[in-house]
Formats: C-alpha cells, structure tokens, sequence
C-alpha cells in the first residue's frame, strides 16, 4: 500500500474487500438452497456411469474381435475369442485321463478273473500234493533211521524239505482266499479318488475352454478396444473397455441441515443442461460420513457447512445422459407432516 494513503482510506479498502465477499458468499449460499421460495430443493451433481474393463481369464492368442470403439453390445454377446486349439487339446487329454481312472477303478470293484481264481486253486492244489509227498518222505526216511538204512543228514534233508511244502502250501491257500475276496477297500477307496481328482482336472480343462469366449457381462457401449486378431495376452489383460447402459447414478451432495429431506428412498426429478426431457429417480444411497468437515465443529454456523454424498438412481435414463455430465436433482417439498415423500 502507498505511503501516501491515509488512514481513513484503507480503513474503507479494507470494508469493501468485506462486503465483497460476504456478497459473495451470500451469493454461493443461495444459488446451493435455490428453489426454497417454493419448497423444492435443488441439488447438484455429476452422472455416474459404470464402466468395465473386460479381459480373459486365460492367456493366448487373440482370434477375433468382433466390436470396435462405439458399438452398442447386449448382455451375453461375444466380443472376443482367443485360439482355442490349446484348451481342445488340454480337454481331450483330460477325457482320456478320467477314462483311464474309471477303467481301473472297475476292475479293482469286479475283482480278479475266473481264469484267474481257477489258477491260484490249481496252485494250491499243486502245493498240497507237494506237502503230502514231503510229509511222507519224512516218515519213511525217519522209520528207516531206527533200522540203520537212513541217517540224521538224510532225515534233517527230508523233513526241511516238509516244511518248505507246508509253508508252499498256506501261500498259495491265502492266494486262492485273496482272489475269491477280490481287492482291498483301501484300494478301491483310493482309485475312487483318483477318478475324482481326474474329473476335476477335466471340469478344470472344460473351464479353460469356455474362457476363451470373452462375452458381455450386460448391456453396453465400448469404449475403448485395447487388443487386435493376433495378439497374445495374459490373463487378466484388458481387452475392451465398456461403458454399462445400466444403472445410471448421480452423484451429489447435501447439506446438513437438508439432510433430513434427502431419505434413502426419496423420489428425485434430474435435469441436464442438454436436454428439456426430466428425469425420474430415486435416492439409493446417503453416506454415512461427512465431506468437506472442519476440523473443529463448536458453533451451529460451522455445521452448516457439513456436506453429505447421495447416490441417485436414474430409473429411466436414455443414451443424453453421459459420463461426468452436470445435473440438477430437485425434491419435491415435503408433505403437511413434514416427512418427505419414498418410492419402493
């Protein structure tokens, strides 16, 4: 400031700095509570569209892209296919797998060939007349040891070579029980098991396949087309951007002391600065957490200025409302009771 000013003259620079901007913010407090004259409070916000970002679960070579930058898709349609012939393989690998695991299981459950038992009871029968012609050995070489004709070497020879018969012979008894019985619980419980884990590899593999379709979770626009034919990609790489039809939401804020006006369930009216056509919706959400809070709240002028975020619905959007697009949420003043009027 000059030298030259006096006095007086800053003391009147100075006032008019505060008149301007109390001016200024009488001016912002009533174009926030515009339309109190009569009743309706008008809100304002931005719209909130949803977007995707869409990708494959598995990695490969991209084979087609069948929508571009603008297009309009539906929910369930095919945007993009990887090449499959890897996945086909893997499956038919694991098809050959779960067969080969239910084959061994059924043999283990119908047990041993008749051909087979028919052989372990021949061999049985085959090891008993060796034990008997062993046993018989052994007497007769230990009669002979009374009269002098054998000796302790010939009857120690004849009655080790009985009891190698005898123990031929319960071998091949507990072959015959073992394959009358068929195979063990514990076995047949653990090739069960194997054909589970190989179904579950092939679900797996079916999986796999079926991820090479990228189709649309809903109804939308593309954004953006990030891959082309050929390329290869990762898993969980975007492939397109899409922007979801539905829902549409608008974000805005309320002050503290409307917030009693604005329910979760209020009917709102939302208009743009771009179309004449008003809107339909309803508030869906109030946060529970105040925004732009100072850091010490004593006086009631302070909790004025308490701002509250609202999520609202747009029941019946149409393509003019746009991402980011600024918008007016008027509510209707509230009945004779004073509570304000819910949708479903």
């Amino acid at each position: 400031m000059s030298s030259s000013m006096g006095p007086g003259a800053a003391r009147r620079i100075v006032v008019l700095l505060v008149v301007a901007l109390a001016a200024g913010a009488g001016a912002y407090a009533w174009m926030q509570r515009a339309g109190r004259s009569d009743g309706t409070l008008r809100l304002y916000g931005n719209v909130d569209i949803r977007e995707v970002q869409l990708s494959f679960r598995q990695p490969g070579r991209v084979a087609q892209m069948a929508f571009d930058e603008g297009d309009a898709v539906t929910a369930g349609a095919r945007m993009a296919t990887l090449d499959a012939r890897p996945y086909r393989e893997a499956l038919a690998a694991a098809d050959a797998t779960v067969q080969m695991a239910r084959a061994e299981l059924a043999k283990l459950r119908r047990g041993l060939r008749p051909q087979e038992i028919t052989q372990a009871r021949e061999a049985l029968n085959q090891a008993l007349a060796v034990a008997g012609d062993a046993e018989r050995n052994y007497r007769r070489q230990s009669s002979l040891l009374g009269a002098g004709a054998s000796s302790e070497r010939q009857v120690d020879a004849a009655r080790a070579a009985h009891e190698r018969a005898l123990a031929a012979a319960k071998a091949a008894e507990a072959a015959l029980s073992q394959a009358r019985e068929g195979f063990r619980r514990e076995d047949i419980a653990a090739a069960e098991a194997r054909v589970a884990v190989a179904e579950a590899q092939r679900t797996q593999a079916a999986t796999a396949l079926a991820d090479t379709e990228l189709v649309a979770p809903a109804g939308g626009t593309v954004l953006a087309r990030v891959r082309e034919p050929g390329s290869m990609v990762a898993s969980q790489s975007t492939v397109y951007s899409l922007s979801l039809d539905a829902p549409v939401y608008v974000r805005a804020y309320v002050g503290e002391p409307d917030l009693g006006r604005a329910a979760p369930g209020t009917r709102v009216v939302v208009r743009s600065d771009s179309s004449a056509r008003p809107y339909r919706g309803r508030i869906g959400f109030v946060s529970p957490r105040a925004e732009f809070t100072p850091k010490t709240v004593e006086t009631t002028d302070l909790r004025t200025e308490l701002v509250y975020r609202l999520r609202i619905v747009v029941d019946d959007a149409d393509a003019a409302l746009r991402q980011g697009m600024p918008v007016t949420v008027e509510l209707d003043a509230p009945p004779a009771g004073g509570t304000p009027a819910r949708g479903s």
